[in-house]
């Protein structure tokens, strides 16, 4: 289960350091199945009442979580997928642009011949 819970992370964030609104969406997706697992995987052994408390009775927050980040993890999905769906009709693609002050800062390191910003590049 911890392996796994791995590579939902890693995964996942590896496909939303994309630049298409597709593979963030994706990233999103897995990184929400992570940590409803995570979550599971801390309730307690498998097989056995998790996180029984001192009166015999179960706690049943663990479960509760994970079902309600299951439901807003599904809304954010549908979503995102809406957005993507939107750029994609209006613009053709679902790859996300630089912005002006993205664009500005490259050409003023361009200009200056380095590579890393200076602090004058980023306002605060």
């Amino acid at each position: 289960m911890v392996v796994l819970i791995g590579v939902l992370f890693g995964c996942g964030t590896y496909l939303l350091l994309h630049r298409t609104l597709t593979r963030i969406v994706l990233g999103i997706g897995l990184l929400a199945n992570g940590v409803n697992l995570l979550i599971v995987a801390t309730s307690g052994p498998s097989g056995e009442a998790p996180l029984v408390g001192r009166d015999g009775r179960t706690d049943s927050v663990p479960q509760a979580l994970v079902l309600t980040a299951i439901v807003i993890g599904f809304a954010v999905t549908a979503f995102l997928l809406a957005l993507a769906w939107r750029s994609w009709t209006i613009g053709g693609n679902d790859a996300v642009e630089d912005d002006l002050e993205d664009r500005r800062i490259a050409s003023e390191r361009e200009r200056a011949g380095t590579d890393v910003p200076d602090h004058e590049d980023v306002e605060s």
